[in-house]
């Protein structure tokens, strides 16, 4: 795995619709704090699917902020893997799941290839990721639009 020289800033947004959902974040929340030094845990909030399947249940979210060394890809194969050990299976997009961690920021840093997209993809305009990150007051800004996160 590659580290970066220095902790760099990263926010991690996860939900569950499958299972005892409160009981899939707080296991995924204590798997990143093996990764990821957790500064900030907001609230959970429950949340209706986007562009999922009719009929799907619904969604808890809550957003996850702290300091890594891991590259943003490691980090990402990294939740990836929590994802699966927590019984995560892709059974199509935006189906239901018992876990899914996705990687918001990572810093400043900017991706765009097919594997990983930074700052991740509509995130601004997702309101489950950002009613849990307001809550947090964090006085960081969006690489891209410079508007400050965080409430």
């Amino acid at each position: 795995m590659r580290s970066t020289s220095s902790p760099e800033s990263v926010l991690v947004a996860l939900g569950s619709n499958l299972g005892d959902r409160t009981r899939n974040l707080r296991r995924a929340v204590g798997a990143l704090r093996e990764v990821i030094s957790v500064v900030r845990v907001s609230s959970m909030h429950e949340t209706e699917p986007v562009d999922a399947p009719i009929g799907s249940p619904l969604f808890l979210n809550m957003v996850v902020a702290g300091y890594t060394t891991l590259s943003p890809e490691d980090l990402l194969r990294t939740l990836q893997e929590i994802e699966q050990r927590h019984g995560r299976v892709r059974r199509g997009r935006n189906a239901p799941r018992t876990i899914d961690i996705d990687l918001i920021l990572h810093s400043a840093n900017l991706r765009r290839s097919p594997d990983l997209t930074l700052p991740h993809p509509r995130y601004l305009q997702r309101e489950f990721v950002m009613a849990p990150l307001r809550e947090l007051h964090l006085a960081w800004f969006d690489p891209v639009s410079g508007k400050k996160l965080g409430g």
